[in-house]
Order: structure tokens, then C-alpha cells, then sequence
């Protein structure tokens, strides 16, 4: 007689198991009783990390009995997540030797871009600094993944300042931004003032006059680190926005990945009829609270 081992449902712990306290682990993804498949939460996870260079081409991916383990869900759930993402052309199954990152899965980008009318914009951006409170999760200088040297346009090995930092609003935490500015500018102000002061404002400070932002809008699902800073569950649907500020030269400056709470943020566009009969969009970000 076959023994079936049990799957955590909806609302129910995990098994335990002599990595639950493994730093990987992140714990099973159906604790908020989500409509979404598990396999399809586990997968879209997946595919964010390959998306943001987390998971580099060539790499392998976590096996099926280390996915059964890390989110504690079944076999047959991790053997779906990873075949969905071969599916899709993001990565490659070979028996005996994993799932790996293909090339074109390590290059792809979600969406397209918005050109975001920037008075409006930078004037939102500096409302929403002064608004909230700020909590550094950390501040270096680093090589950033292959995908923001890209678009800064800097040669390989470059180092950026590299800051995470968590905004909250009425004391509960609304957004997880990453932001990678040039070492160069980021060189003229410190990991305190940029606590204190919204890194529009710091930019400025330092003499960058910004012309424009290429910005994409997509969603995600927050994964383990950003479920911890966020105080959602695992698998919970997230707001990304990804920005590049270019100054006047038309230089990419800053790189900026945010992620939103979509029950404490809203992103709303008014599109305004210009005298060239065209429309022109101007932004409007909200915390709610």
C-alpha cells in the first residue's frame, strides 16, 4: 500500500521539518486562503526572481523537493510552478541535472514604458518623502544586477549606491523601495540625510535637474522579504513600479524598484487634452491611510 503524505491546505501550517528555520524558508503560501492555484503563486515568485536577476542565466533553480520544503506546499505543486515556468521559455528542465535560466527568461522585462509628466510627478514623489517615515533597511555601494547597469548605461563593475528602505504611513508599512543611484551623485549625500529627506529632493540638492522618467507598471506577488517588511503574506498581490530618472543631458541617474501595498496605494492618471490635440498624463500617487 502507497502512503500519500498530506498537503497543507488553506489556513494550515506547514509540516515541520529540519529546515523550517532555514533563513530560505518562507513559509507555506496558503496562510491567507488566497483564490490564486498555490502553483501559480509559487510560480509567479519564481519568475520575478528570474525577471530581477536574482536568478542569473545558467543557474539552477531550487529543486522540487527544496520548493516542497522552503513553502511548504506538495510535489506535484513544485513540479507545476517550475513546468509553467519552462513553458513560458523562461528556463529549461533536464532530468538529472534541474531547472535552469535560460538567456531569454534572464532578459525578460515586464511591460512597457509611461512617460510620466514629471513636474507632476516629482511633485508627488516629494509630498508622499515629507508625508510618511522612513525605515533604512540597508545603504552600500555595490555592482548591481545586470539589468540596472543596463539601464544606467554604466560599464561593467561599476559601483551604485544601492539603498532599501520601507515607508510607512500612520505607522504601518506602506512601500519597499530599492533605488540605485550613480556612485557619483550618490557620493554627496549620506545614509542619514537620505532617512530623513525624500531622494528627489537630494538629487536636486546635488545639481541634477531630471527631464524625464521612463517608469513601467506591473504587478507581483510579495515573496518572502518583502511579505516580512510589508506585513502581508507570502503570495500576496503587490503594485512594482520600476523608474529610471534621466537628467537634462538625457543620462539615466537613478534606478528606483518599488513595491506597493495595493490596499494602502493607489496610482491614478488624469490624461489632459493639450493644444496640439494631444492627451498629456499627469500622475497622481496616494498613500492611503
Amino acid at each position: 500500500m502507497t502512503t500519500r503524505r498530506a498537503t497543507p491546505l488553506a489556513g494550515q501550517p506547514a509540516r515541520k521539518s529540519a529546515r523550517r528555520n532555514s533563513p530560505a524558508a518562507s513559509g507555506p503560501l496558503g496562510e491567507d486562503r488566497s483564490p490564486i492555484p498555490l502553483y501559480h503563486r509559487l510560480y509567479v515568485i519564481l519568475r520575478e526572481r528570474i525577471v530581477n536577476g536574482t536568478y542569473r542565466v545558467g543557474e539552477t533553480l531550487p529543486t522540487e523537493a527544496e520548493l516542497t520544503e522552503t513553502y511548504g506546499v506538495s510535489r506535484i505543486t513544485a513540479k507545476r510552478a517550475l513546468d509553467e515556468l519552462a513553458g513560458e521559455g523562461l528556463a529549461v528542465r533536464v532530468r538529472g541535472r534541474g531547472t535552469t535560466v535560460t538567456r531569454s527568461g534572464a532578459l525578460r522585462s515586464g511591460g512597457g514604458p509611461i512617460a510620466a509628466g514629471i513636474d507632476g510627478l516629482l511633485a508627488n514623489l516629494s509630498l508622499i518623502g515629507h508625508g510618511t517615515s522612513v525605515e533604512m533597511q540597508s545603504f552600500d555601494y555595490v555592482t548591481p544586477p545586470p539589468d540596472v547597469i543596463d539601464a544606467l548605461d554604466l560599464p561593467a563593475g561599476a559601483l551604485v549606491q544601492c539603498a532599501v528602505r520601507v515607508r510607512h504611513l500612520d505607522g504601518s508599512p506602506f512601500s519597499r523601495s530599492t533605488s540605485y543611484v550613480v556612485e557619483s551623485i550618490g557620493r554627496t549625500f549620506t545614509e542619514e540625510e537620505l532617512t530623513e529627506q525624500p531622494l528627489i529632493e537630494l538629487l536636486a540638492r546635488a545639481g541634477v535637474e531630471l527631464a524625464r522618467v521612463q517608469q513601467t507598471i506591473t504587478a507581483t506577488v510579495a515573496d518572502h522579504e518583502s511579505s516580512r517588511h510589508l506585513d502581508v503574506s507570502v503570495g500576496s498581490p503587490l503594485l512594482k513600479l520600476l523608474r529610471v530618472f534621466y537628467d537634462a543631458d538625457d543620462r539615466a541617474v537613478d534606478y528606483v524598484e518599488m513595491l506597493y501595498r495595493p490596499d494602502r496605494f493607489e496610482y491614478r492618471m488624469t490624461l489632459s487634452r493639450g493644444a496640439n490635440n494631444r492627451f498629456h498624463m499627469d500622475p497622481v500617487e496616494a498613500g492611503k491611510a
